[in-house]
This record gives structure tokens, C-alpha cells and sequence, in this order.
């Protein structure tokens, strides 16, 4: 299916892979155009909503420059998922009630971390010299954190607000264990450090913007050339985070479920990140906030919500995308006005057959909050094919 609209009135087009799109994104998406650093167009995928600064759902090609609150705090916020060889027949209510609890032991959520004799401080370590080296050239950072940052205890941790850990059937009956978090605190204070540090910059150069969150930082610049090196180390961090995550699941799992394999590798894929690529004949910076990389033969991972379906795609590798998808359902109303809509009845009605928490503290998250994933799949159709279906038998929320 094509785009379904086409936006102007900007410096550059914006194409639209969806009918719906509230008024506050189409006006956060005609702001990004209008910036003179934009590259051929700007993508909005069908999950398309409301943002702080930059549309979630948008994938955006500049030249030269990046707008660190394009890309976020929650720098490589993102998904794995992997196959098991068991089947449901495997799955006894029993048992997955079992397998809940125990994840929900094993895996900090929220702002919890790990205490130091259960953290994966190897896989941590590996971050070490990175991050000094980031310190050295900004030690104002450690403000951000505290001079004993706990980010090695955070490394296998789920964070909060919509990250979650599910275990999954496919079409077959196939079980799979699917993940979403990102790089938690480290990468939320490295992000807001370069948004501020933009922010200085536009006001030095006295450049001005339809929003301040759209403050950008150009290449050949000390900042530009800082924030590439530590968003792709947080990046870096919250793909490790995942991984290490998904370990300690495997291993609750094993405690309490017959004898398995993982029988397809982990796909591991970012939604909210910046990378350098080619297009149209290019070399250009692609930010993604809220979307996955869907070139030709990719893999990746688009959610549901807590009681609707996920999928496992293939990218088609569509240019007009930049070569992009959607990351999930996307949300169609607010925590806020979800928590005044919905009650923790219309919450376990919605998550019926899902052992997951179904009190008034995860409302925020009920399947009724976000899009219908089945037409933001429709409206993708020329950017992905579905390679499985996956539909959730438990979930452990952030």
C-alpha cells in the first residue's frame, strides 16, 4: 500500500503512511521539514504520533546535522526477540504463572537495578572505557548521574513507562521470549546532556526554531562530534542490555520449563536512533524516533500492546521510508487521558488470557491506549511482509 498522504508547506515534503494523524504531530512534522538541513523529504510511519520536539514514528535524513531530542533520552531504546524450541503444549497455566514470578524476581523493572553479586558487570565492563573517555572530555556529565553512577547495576534491567519482557506464541505454537527497554539511566542523562548543550548553540548562534526541541547540533563541531560518540555508545549499551536481559530470562525459564533450545538467533533491532547512511545518492545522518531499519531482507520486531499481537518482519527495503517501518502500534491517547478512561476492570478485560499485572498502576499501558497494530500492518504493507505472528501469554511491564 503507498503513502496516504503527502504534507506541504514546508521547506521539504512529508510523506504519511497513515490517514490518521492527529493535528500536534502533523504540526511537529511540517516544523521538521521546514529545517534547511533536511534531505529530500521526511517519513512518518503509520504509528505516527505526538511527540516532545520531533514526531515519534518519524524518520528523519539530515545533512551535516542532528537534533539530539530527535533521537531522544532513551537512546537506543529497542527490541529482541528470539524462537524457542518448545511448543504449547510445553505451557501449563501452572508453569507460566511460575515463569512470571520468577522473571519478575530476576529482572529489576522500573528504577530498580541489580545488587552486585546478581549484575552481568562483564558485559558492563566492556562500556568502561568508553564512558571514561566521554568524562574526560565532559565531566560536567557526572552531575547527571553522581560521581558513583549505578549504570553497570542497570545493564539487564527493564526500566519503566512501556518497556516490557514477554513470552510469546507464534502462528505455529511456536514459544518465543521478546523484550523492549533501552539504555536506561546513562542514556537518559547523556540525552538530555547534548539536548541542553544544542539548545546553548542555537542560542549563541542566535539561530531560531519553530520549537526548541528541535535544537540541533552541526557537524564539525566539538558537540556533533562528542554526541556522535556517545549516542553510539549508548546505542551500543542498550543493544548489550537487551542481550544481557535475555540471558537472565532464558536462565529463569530453565528453572521451570522442560529441557529447550533457542532454535533462531536473537533478533536485536533500535527504534529511537541515529546512524549514518546513504540515500538518494547521499551520505546523510537518518534518525529514527520510534521506527526500525527495514532494508531489503532485515529483520525486525514491531509490538502490539499488552494484549494485541506482535510481529516478526522483513523489510522490503522501500526508499521513500528511507528504507524504515514502525516500531509498534503507536498511541493513540495519552497516559494521562488513558488512566481517566480506563479502569483496572476494563484492564484485565482487555488482557484476558495473558497472566500479566492488571492493576490501577499499569492502566497507562491498556491495549486500548494504543492504535490498532492490525491497520498500522495494513498501512505498511509496501514497507514490510510478516514473517510470524506472535500473540503474548505473559507479560512483565516496566
Amino acid at each position: 500500500m503507498p503513502v496516504k498522504q503527502v504534507l506541504q508547506g514546508s521547506q521539504a515534503p512529508v510523506e504519511v503512511w497513515t490517514e490518521e494523524l492527529e493535528q500536534t504531530a502533523r504540526q511537529q512534522l511540517l516544523n521538521i521539514a521546514s529545517l534547511p538541513f533536511i534531505h529530500d523529504h521526511v517519513a512518518a510511519m503509520p504509528d505516527v504520533h505526538t511527540g516532545i520536539g520531533a514526531t515519534v514514528g518519524s524518520v528523519i535524513a539530515t545533512r551535516q546535522a542532528i537534533i539530539p531530542a530527535a533521537v531522544g533520552v532513551d537512546i537506543g531504546c529497542g527490541m529482541i526477540a528470539c524462537r524457542l524450541s518448545l511448543s504449547e503444549q510445553n505451557l501449563s497455566h501452572t508453569l507460566l504463572k511460575r515463569v512470571f514470578d520468577q522473571i519478575s524476581r530476576d529482572v529489576p523493572v522500573g528504577r530498580e537495578q541489580h545488587t552486585i553479586d546478581r549484575a552481568p558487570l562483564e558485559r558492563a565492563r566492556a562500556f568502561e572505557a568508553g564512558l571514561r573517555t566521554l568524562l574526560a572530555r565532559h565531566p560536567e556529565l557526572l552531575k547527571r548521574f553522581g560521581k558513583h553512577s549505578n549504570w553497570m547495576f542497570q545493564m539487564g534491567t527493564l526500566g519503566g513507562g512501556n518497556h516490557f519482557i514477554e513470552l510469546c506464541l507464534d502462528e505455529s505454537g511456536n514459544t518465543w521470549v521478546m523484550l523492549h527497554s533501552g539504555s536506561r539511566g546513562i542514556g537518559n542523562a547523556i540525552g538530555n546532556y547534548f539536548i541542553e548543550l544544542a539548545r546553548q548553540d542555537m542560542e549563541r548562534l542566535l539561530i531560531h526554531l519553530p520549537d526548541r526541541d528541535l535544537a540541533y547540533l552541526q557537524e564539525g563541531t566539538r558537540h556533533f562530534d562528542d554526541y556522535v560518540a556517545a549516542v553510539t555508545w549508548a546505542q551500543d549499551y542498550a543493544a548489550a542490555n537487551r542481550a544481557a536481559m535475555l540471558d537472565i530470562i532464558l536462565a529463569a525459564l530453565r528453572r521451570h520449563l522442560p529441557t529447550f533450545n533457542v532454535t533462531a538467533e536473537a533478533v536485536n533491532c533500535h527504534h529511537n536512533y541515529v546512524a549514518r547512511e546513504k540515500h538518494y545518492g547521499a551520505s546523510v545522518w537518518v534518525t529514527r524516533k520510534g521506527a526500525i531499519r527495514a532494508r531489503r531482507g532485515d529483520l525486525g520486531i514491531i509490538p502490539g500492546s499488552m494484549g494485541a499481537k506482535s510481529y516478526i518482519v522483513r523489510g522490503k527495503g522501500n526508499a521513500r521510508s528511507f528504507q524504515s517501518c514502525a516500531h509498534g502500534a503507536g498511541r493513540r491517547m495519552s497516559r494521562t487521558a488513558a488512566e481517566k478512561a480506563y479502569t483496572a476492570a476494563d484492564l484485565a478485560k482487555q488482557t484476558e488470557g495473558v497472566i500479566c499485572r492488571k492493576d490501577k498502576g499499569v492502566v497507562d499501558e491498556i491495549p486500548g491506549a494504543y492504535k490498532d497494530i492490525d491497520q498500522v500492518m495494513a498501512n505498511q504493507a509496501d514497507l514490510v511482509e510478516v514473517v510470524h505472528t506472535l500473540k503474548q501469554v505473559i507479560c512483565v511491564k516496566g
